[in-house]
């Protein structure tokens, strides 16, 4: 609501993007009591959901014009349109472009696609708008929703992290009684909607039974490094054929729709990006343990996936590292500042060389974390810092 409110009134579009269920809706809505509390005429509000019904008939992009202009005629003043999950109307940048034009409007519209800020959309409106990214809770958001949960309000902060790990941080699982096989059966739904809704419908896939093999390896894996073809070989050993280029068109589409996140590798000494072996994380785990179920020796996949997603909330560009022959967790990039992290479950005395040496081989002065879940922290070594893993997401 803060970056919302920063750009109220000013002569950009605001398009608020995000995985299903995470809470756009939410946001328009707060957006529109804001207006409202600002001294904004209700008239003077234009508000459709297009998930509803109650609006098909304005999926089409003349009738949605048509209508808004009818309604801006009756009224006196600046329009504010509120327009939620902007994808389902047919070449809706076409109306948004018009309506800025033709009226003293502040336009607000909410999309559940990344293409929604790709192709025509660049062209008619760039310079024009601005992104709001919206991702699940961070750790502290969740822990907001929970004290207004009465199962979960008594839990401890550590018991709170656990929970957090492992049924993620879409906002809705805590207006449900806290009961797991409730939670999940919640979490199942949602991902099944999400592809449905905004994979196989959008992208017109017929293979469906690919797909969902494709997705299975992605959570299988995560915090591994692999590729496209890696994927194809993998299905092609358990029986089903399929090309390289299959495979890739299918990660884009669940790129497109926010439910993985593609992250390429940096070569720190080279100063370069690397076109192999990429990894991939997901937008909730909470989706990924509803699905494959949670798995205690995953522990350090997950715990890379939920830095990786509290970066990417800070605003900052993340990339994997490569350092000679070594790999660091993560390279972070926001404006001039520089991030490097390696994460880990336990530091031990077998591990702390490993974790702490491809930091150490790393020339510059920007800061160098090791995060892991210890609450003892003993290790402070040529200016890189061991961080308990729960402060750092905690921390502002």
């Amino acid at each position: 609501m803060r970056l919302i409110r920063d750009f109220m009134d000013k002569p950009v579009i605001k398009i608020i993007t995000g995985m299903r269920r995470s809470g756009k809706s939410a946001l328009l809505e707060l957006t529109r009591q804001e207006l409202l509390d600002r001294g904004v005429d209700r008239k003077n509000i234009i508000f459709i959901n297009f998930e509803s019904l109650r609006y098909e008939a304005l999926r089409d992009y003349k009738a949605l014009y048509a209508e808004i202009i009818k309604i801006a005629g009756q009224t006196e003043g600046r329009i504010y349109v509120l327009l939620d999950e902007i994808q389902e109307v047919n070449t809706w940048e076409q109306v948004i472009n018009s309506l800025r034009v033709d009226l003293d409007c502040d336009i607000y519209v909410t999309g559940s696609n990344a293409k929604l800020l790709s192709g025509e959309l660049a062209t008619l409106l760039a310079g024009r708008y601005v992104e709001i990214q919206v991702y699940p809770l961070d750790f502290e958001e969740y822990l907001a929703f929970a004290a207004e949960n009465e199962d979960e309000a008594n839990l401890s902060k550590r018991e709170q992290f656990a929970n957090f790990l492992r049924f993620g941080g879409l906002p809705g699982i805590h207006q449900l009684k806290w009961d797991e096989d409730r939670v999940m059966q919640y979490l199942h739904d949602i991902y099944n909607s999400v592809l449905l809704k905004d994979v196989i419908a959008r992208n017109r896939i017929r293979d469906t039974a690919l797909l969902e093999s494709i997705v299975l390896y992605l959570m299988d894996n995560i915090g591994n490094t692999f590729s496209a073809k890696t994927i194809s070989d993998f299905l092609k050993s358990q029986g089903r054929k399929l090309s390289t280029e299959t495979v890739y068109n299918y990660l884009k589409a669940l790129e497109s729709a926010f439910l993985i996140h593609k992250v390429v590798r940096f070569d720190i000494k080279g100063k370069r990006i690397l076109e192999t072996q990429e990894k991939y994380y997901l937008s909730d785990l909470g989706l990924r343990h509803a699905v494959i179920g949670y798995r205690d020796n995953d522990i350090a996949g997950v715990l890379e996936n939920t830095v990786f997603l509290e970066l990417l909330r800070r605003g900052f560009s993340v990339n994997i590292g490569k350092q000679d022959v070594a790999e660091v967790d993560f390279v972070a990039n926001r404006a001039d500042d520089r991030l490097y992290i390696q994460v880990c479950y336990i530091l031990t005395p077998e591990n702390t060389d490993r974790e702490f040496a491809p930091l150490e081989a790393i020339s510059d002065n920007y800061e160098k974390l090791v995060l892991s879940t210890d609450t003892l922290l003993r290790v402070n070594r040529g200016g890189i810092r061991q961080k308990n893993i729960i402060d750092f997401l905690l921390e502002h």
